[in-house]
Formats: structure tokens, C-alpha cells, sequence
């Protein structure tokens, strides 16, 4: 399903068969499942990641081209994707990639840093006759291996329509919803929503654990019911488990929601439940839990109740 589904590029609707050579920067968790995806869909790739090595072995693996900077990816390809951790990689990344850009070249970043640093990003991008659409994803590896996630995208229109093909092999829904950064800030609000939801399934379940209910019975009931959530459907049981098999991490998780709060201060608006959840995902990083699945939130709350699952 699209929002936006009108490309104003011929070249752009016709498909995998006639599109331009794409540069894919960034083959973590979650960029190596989405490139693979636009493999798949029959997607020219030339690949580059941080890690010595990595985007070879990857390249060799899929059928693509791996380069050994980001400029020299960006040198070869009309739309450069982006998927990295955080703002400062993303700058780094991106001045790399633009100095062996063509002239038009449209970057597409698909990581979650935020509107400010979006904004300022694409404003050097511009200055240097590229294009920028941010356009970043909800929805963790396995939605990403399937190509299933969730796109919202910020920008020009025109840019929306230009990387829609590629957006559409990697995405279930595709929405443009406004402007240069409001891709960004829609999904700080979207995953501030999903922590406050994976904290409350969190207190949900050692609660009724200790009044002696059964948690079979509480996931089928809640997941049946007005409580049910994506996160008691993701993460009651790894939870229960203490199962933290990493899909998202949970400094990941806390970065997004540290923006979102960022964000709303600025504009004088109070996120209370998100603020909360601010700071158990914090103590689960104070706890060694950086880099584990955000399920590991539940050692926070254990702690605080001094209870097990």
C-alpha cells in the first residue's frame, strides 16, 4: 500500500529493469536485510559499510559491487541510500559520499537522526547540487529481511516519486508526509509511542504475575482485547524469557526517543510517557543492555520491583 503512488520520472516508473545503478551505504541489522531486499528486486548495487571486509563479503554473497569509500559508491550510482546509526555517521558519511557524487545525485536517508540534523545535512547537500529525502523506517529485521517495513518519507515530491520504486521493494506502506525533516520527526514520535507501549507491557506482566495471574492467559486475553500492542505481541515473550536476541537495540530505541523528547521541549510540548521511558531505557544501558533487544527493558523494571518474570 502507497501514499503518493504518481512518479513524474518515466525512467523511475518503469521499474527495476530499466533504473540506475544504486549506492547502498551502511549493511548493519537493519541496512544488510534492506539492501538484500532491493537485490532481490532485481536493484544494481554498489554497497559500502564501516567495517573492513564486510561490504565485500556482502557484495560477494548478493551479486553486487562493493566500494571501498562512500564516495567512490556515490561515484557510481544517480540515488544514494543511507542506513547508519545516528546523526554525527550520517554527516561523516554523507560529505564523504557527495565529493564523488554527480551533479543531481539524490541521497536518501533512511537512518533515524531527526529533523535538525536532517535539515543542516541536506542544506550542505544542496548547496553542492545533490538532492536529499529522508525517509526513515519502523519496523525491525524481520520486516526488513521481507522487505515489509514501514516508510515515511520527508521532501520534494518530485524526490519522493524519484526513489519510490526502491522505497516500494524495501517497504509494505510508503507515505511522503511533508516537508524535508517531517519523515524524521514522525518516526521519533512513532518508536516514543512503542517504548512507552514496551514499558507498560513490561510493568503489565510482573504485575500480574505477582496477583498470581497466568501469563498465557494474560498474553491471549490483552492480546485480544483494548490493550493489545505491537510490543505485547513482540516482546511479552522474549521478555518472560529474558530472551534479548537483538532485532532492535536498546540504545537504538533510547537515541530515538532522546530526539523525540529534544524535540518536544523545543516547542514547549511535556511527553511524559515517553520521559518515562527515557529513563528505564537508560538504566537498561546502565545495566549492560546497550546492545541487546530492547525486550531487555524488563531488567529495569525487575530492578525497580525487586521481582523476577
Amino acid at each position: 500500500m502507497t501514499a503518493d503512488h504518481a512518479p513524474t520520472d518515466p525512467a523511475a516508473s518503469a521499474g527495476p529493469a530499466t533504473a540506475q545503478r544504486v549506492a547502498f551505504l551502511g549493511l548493519g541489522i537493519m541496512g544488510s536485510r534492506m539492501a538484500a531486499t532491493l537485490r532481490r528486486a532485481g536493484f544494481e548495487l554498489v554497497v559500502w559499510t564501516r567495517t573492513p571486509g564486510k561490504a565485500q563479503a556482502w557484495a560477494e554473497q548478493h551479486g553486487a559491487t562493493a566500494a571501498a569509500t562512500p564516495a567512490e559508491a556515490a561515484s557510481a550510482a544517480a540515488i544514494a541510500i543511507t542506513m547508519l546509526v545516528d546523526g554525527a555517521q550520517v554527516e561523516a558519511v554523507l560529505e564523504d559520499a557527495a565529493a564523488g557524487a554527480a551533479p543531481g545525485t539524490l541521497f536518501v536517508d533512511m537512518s533515524t537522526i531527526g529533523p535538525a540534523a536532517t535539515r543542516a545535512i541536506a542544506a550542505r547537500l544542496v548547496a553542492s547540487g545533490h538532492r536529499m529525502l529522508d525517509a526513515p523506517v519502523t519496523g525491525s529485521s524481520p520486516k526488513a529481511e521481507d522487505g515489509t517495513l514501514t516508510i515515511m518519507t520527508g521532501g520534494d515530491a518530485a524526490d519522493h516519486a524519484r526513489a519510490l520504486p526502491l522505497l516500494e521493494a524495501m517497504g509494505a506502506l510508503v507515505v511522503h508526509v511533508g516537508g524535508l525533516g517531517q519523515g524524521q520527526m514522525l518516526k521519533l514520535v512513532n518508536n516514543a509511542v512503542a517504548a512507552a507501549n514496551l514499558v507498560a507491557v513490561g510493568q503489565a506482566l510482573l504485575v500480574a504475575q505477582v496477583m498470581g495471574v497466568d501469563l498465557d492467559a494474560f498474553e491471549q486475553v490483552v492480546g485480544a482485547g483494548s490493550g493489545a500492542s505491537t510490543m505485547l505481541a513482540l516482546k511479552a515473550g522474549p521478555m518472560r524469557r529474558h530472551d534479548y536476541t537483538t532485532l532492535f537495540k536498546l540504545e537504538h530505541m533510547l537515541k530515538d526517543v532522546r530526539l523525540c523528547l529534544e524535540e518536544g521541549q523545543a516547542a514547549g510540548v511535556p511527553f511524559p510517557a515517553a520521559a518515562a521511558a527515557r529513563e528505564l531505557l537508560s538504566a537498561g544501558v546502565g545495566r549492560g543492555h546497550a546492545e541487546a533487544d530492547m525486550a531487555a527493558v524488563i531488567e529495569s523494571l525487575e530492578g525497580l520491583a525487586g521481582r523476577e518474570l
